[in-house]
């Protein structure tokens, strides 16, 4: 499995006339916007490459330094719009990595985001995945590396990781495409609505702050009807986040 040549994987049925179209960096028009998300190191760039056919289309977000990767792919009649958002350990917003990052996710409302992990350093990356998903509930985590993984005796046991996390688990190993076609079409079933997610959110919360954070979203809803995901974003005013605390003074919930 670890030299499956590319045009193996373009033989499967996922990849035929009707199926997948690298569309380079042709974003123009599109169905839908995946965010690509997940730590640095975990192979994120190629599966990004894997679906675009790009070596990485670089510019900067709006007003920041960051690099951004962007590029697009076709399956099955729809077009795609691909964000590779900063790699980042976080979404806490102590840099501006993480903020850009943070932000796509929640004010960019993607119709789907991909959680790229390393499959051999699973337990580093679950606090971005647990972070993601108190964001939003249309994710799926690309268990990445998976190769190397095995190379190290090191099994993943992806039902129960889905069952645990609520959301949908696809083994990968993009630089020899493995994977990768289950992994477009979890990503078109996400988005027409074919997989409902119910991820893992934060359980036995104090009381005190329960009630504090459903007063609040209460509040925000009032303030900012098209806001999304008010009870994070109350969550993170109580933690006193100043670039939340920043964007809602401007008003600027749109990326």
């Amino acid at each position: 499995m670890d030299t499956l040549p590319k045009s193996a994987c373009e033989a499967c049925p996922q990849f035929n006339a009707n199926g997948l179209k690298k569309l380079g960096i042709n974003t123009t028009e599109f169905d839908f916007v995946v965010a690509l998300a997940g730590n640095p190191n975990t192979g994120k760039s190629t599966v990004f490459n894997s679906l675009t056919g790009l070596k990485q289309h670089t510019g900067n977000w709006p007003g920041k330094t960051v690099t951004r990767a962007e590029g697009g792919f076709e399956y099955n009649n729809q077009k795609f719009k691909l964000v590779d958002l900063p790699g980042t350990y976080s979404l806490l917003s102590t840099s501006e990595d993480e903020e850009v990052a943070r932000n796509f996710i929640l004010f960019g409302k993607p119709s789907v985001t991909i959680i790229v992990v390393d499959a051999s350093r699973l337990e580093r990356n679950l606090n971005l995945v647990l972070q993601v998903l108190e964001i939003t509930d249309r994710a799926v985590l690309c268990l990445n590396l998976i190769d190397e993984a095995e190379r190290n005796n090191i099994e993943v046991d992806t039902r129960s990781l889905a069952r645990d996390l609520g959301i949908p688990v696809v083994a990968t190993s993009a630089r020899y495409y493995r994977g990768i076609p289950e992994l477009i079409q979890t990503v078109s079933d996400l988005a027409n609505g074919r997989i409902h997610c119910k991820p893992h959110r934060i359980k036995n919360i104090p009381e005190n702050i329960e009630k504090a954070v459903q007063k609040l979203s209460i509040e925000l809803k009032k303030e900012f009807p098209e806001i999304p995901n008010s009870r994070w974003i109350a969550f993170r005013l109580l933690e006193g986040d100043r670039h939340i605390i920043e964007l809602l003074r401007k008003g600027e919930f749109v990326i």
